[in-house]
């Protein structure tokens, strides 16, 4: 690996190697070369055992890049046992290896904005199929509820004549069962 590539502030990053660091940088700045370069340094200059690295991006993309890099410059054997994967991956897996302490099932599925909108949409329909309201705007008062730790049976509309608050009183525990 050579560190001449690098510039004096991506070097500094490289090479602190006691205590956390926090990377602020912009589009094309080199923050890959330099996560890369410091993986690369942590397992061959300070000999940290591959297996307890971890280098977390945001997009598959990013994440499939940054383990191609890290393989080139510590070799394919060494960049296998290194853990190199996305926020959204990483916390999934967390939560699948313990989920059913929590009473839920490995098997759980982690829907997108748009299934849940159209899960919410369904289930409306299910209730009322002339509702006419706003599936998003449902959506919106589970989330908030979710957010102050209320479970469905905990949730009540906020006001006399709150029609989004009453459907969602409905809907969130067909919605959590889902």
């Amino acid at each position: 690996m050579s560190l001449q590539e690098l510039n004096q502030q991506q070097l500094e990053a490289v090479l602190h190697t006691e205590g956390p660091l926090l990377l602020l940088a912009g589009a094309g700045s080199g923050k890959t070369k330099v996560v890369t370069h410091r993986v690369a340094h942590l397992v061959g200059e300070k000999r940290i055992d591959p297996e307890q690295v971890l280098a977390v991006t945001f997009t598959n993309k990013a994440a499939r890049e940054m383990q191609e890099r890290v393989a080139s410059l510590v070799g394919k054997n060494k960049a296998e046992r290194i853990q190199v994967s996305t926020f959204h991956s990483l916390c999934s897996r967390i939560l699948r290896a313990d989920i059913e302490s929590l009473g839920y099932k490995r098997n759980f599925s982690i829907y997108g904005a748009a299934d849940q909108v159209r899960l919410i949409k369904d289930i409306m329909d299910e209730i009322d199929s002339e509702h006419g309201l706003k599936a998003d705007s449902v959506l919106w008062k589970i989330s908030d509820a979710k957010n102050r730790l209320l479970a469905p049976e905990q949730f009540t509309p906020g006001m006399r004549g709150d029609v989004i608050g009453e459907m969602t009183q409905k809907v969130y525990p067909e919605y959590q069962k889902s």
